[in-house]
């Protein structure tokens, strides 16, 4: 999983695709040069013609129709030639194998077009969801004001670009306004909720002049959510089973602070020079969807973030991936060790080290990160 891909053009993946593809299609013709030759030196009483359906079966399982019916028809010149080396055409053995083998190559071939069908289909299905996710969850942009971005989004699930994870940012007349949100779920079942989150945060976030004042804004949004709680099947469930952590901060250009209100979502980590410090609120308010359950205001609290510091917000994803022997993933210590000087490059550090943690790359839950660098005052 590349969270940073190139152009698939460009990837070096592909090319080794290609050369692997080569490889495996050497192995049917390999076998069946093989077959025919022991076949027509073995003695009158051994047959091995039947041996010749696998190398158009073997070419089914990663070629399409054309190349599968191409190797169908060399293996049934193969089992002619065999046949009139060692008896001739008419020879009643020989004749079964030859249509035997013409009626397996056909269907094989048929099996190929029928994969390279579904192959198609899944990618639809993928342009699809890149470009669900280039409206849902759209890029962050790399400089706003004095600050310098990254953003990086991992799906648990294989064929799902975006699930319920979200992050945005929003530039105001004096300062940078940033989420990061968790969507109770993940998957593709997240996504409508989390397309409401960030619906009202890119509506408000302009608007609203102080940060309590937006998160309320987005309070009321999942609050009138009709299908939040949704059991899935059309039915009502619970309400409180529809709600979504966040952590949304106020980074003004003139001043060297962040002011951050924290709804249930994992403290942001302050980098700076080899120290890791978890931005604790002391008046932590509970995730969006519940404060009808809880009494409460939102309430932000001013950090220090002045320049060549870093922030790192993140999802549970991140913290909760285990490895093999079911220990969490150590964020804070992997963040200390950050190399190079740049958002980017702590993120790209961050992703390999988190899939390297879990066993074969496989996360048990969506995760995003999003690096914030203050570089300087003003923009």
């Amino acid at each position: 999983m590349d969270p940073f891909p190139a152009h698939p053009s460009t990837h070096p993946r592909s090319g080794r695709f290609r050369e692997s593809r080569a490889v495996l299609l050497s192995v049917p013709f390999a076998l069946i040069a093989l077959v025919t030759v022991v076949d027509v030196l073995a003695p009158p009483d051994v047959h091995l013609g039947p041996f010749l359906v696998a190398a158009p079966a073997v070419t089914a399982s990663f070629a399409g129709p054309r190349t599968t019916g191409f190797v169908g028809a060399v293996a049934v010149l193969a089992q002619v030639g065999v046949a009139i080396a060692r008896t001739s055409l008419t020879d009643l053995n020989h004749t079964f194998q030859i249509i035997a083998l013409v009626l397996i190559s056909a269907f094989v071939t048929f099996f190929a077009h029928l994969r390279e069908d579904h192959e198609r289909q899944l990618t639809r299905l993928r342009s699809v969801a890149v470009a669900a996710q280039q409206v849902v969850l759209r890029p962050l942009r790399d400089r706003m004001g004095p600050l310098r971005i990254a953003s990086v989004y991992l799906s648990a699930e294989a064929e799902a670009q975006i699930g319920g994870d979200l992050y945005a940012a929003a530039r105001t007349a004096d300062g940078t306004r940033l989420l990061i949100g968790d969507v109770r779920g993940k998957g593709l079942e997240a996504v409508g909720e989390a397309a409401i989150v960030l619906g009202a945060f890119r509506a408000a976030a302009h608007l609203e002049a102080d940060l309590p004042g937006l998160v309320a804004h987005l309070e009321a949004a999942v609050a009138a959510d009709p299908d939040r709680g949704a059991d899935g099947n059309g039915g009502p469930g619970r309400p409180e089973e529809g709600f979504t952590t966040a952590a949304v901060l106020d980074v003004p250009d003139e001043e060297p602070a962040l002011r951050l209100i924290s709804c249930g979502h994992p403290p942001p980590l302050l980098l700076r020079g080899g120290s890791v410090i978890p931005l604790q609120v002391d008046h932590p308010a509970p995730p969006l969807g519940l404060s009808e359950f809880v009494d409460t205001g939102f309430t932000a609290q001013t950090f220090a973030f002045e320049p060549g510091d870093v922030v790192l917000l993140y999802t549970d994803g991140v913290i909760e991936a285990r490895d093999a022997s079911g220990a969490f993933y150590p964020l804070p210590e992997r963040a200390a060790n950050r190399p190079g000087d740049s958002p980017e490059a702590l993120l790209r550090h961050l992703c390999a080290d988190l899939l390297a943690h879990t066993p074969n790359g496989c996360l048990g839950d969506d995760a995003a990160m999003v690096a914030i660098e203050r570089v300087g005052h003003g923009a």
